[in-house]
């Protein structure tokens, strides 16, 4: 997965619009963030690469592309 496809499933998860969201995107501004939101990146995170990630790094991390990162590498 690439990071362009990883934002419209963010997104997704947000009820957000993809449009305004970019990799440099720090995703804990956005009105649509929230812990449902984290849960659900920790359970999209589990299911589709296998990996487990908490809460804390997902708060650690400021950027979109930060998440990203967490999850993919």
């Amino acid at each position: 997965m690439s990071i362009e496809e990883f934002i419209p499933v963010l997104a997704g998860m947000m009820e957000a619009d993809a449009s305004d969201i970019q990799s440099d995107t720090e995703y804990q501004e956005l009105e649509e963030w929230s812990s449902v939101t984290a849960m659900t990146l920790i359970a999209f995170a589990k299911t589709q690469f296998g990996k487990t990630i908490t809460g804390q790094a997902i708060r650690r991390a400021k950027t979109v592309e930060e998440l990203f990162n967490l999850i993919t590498e």
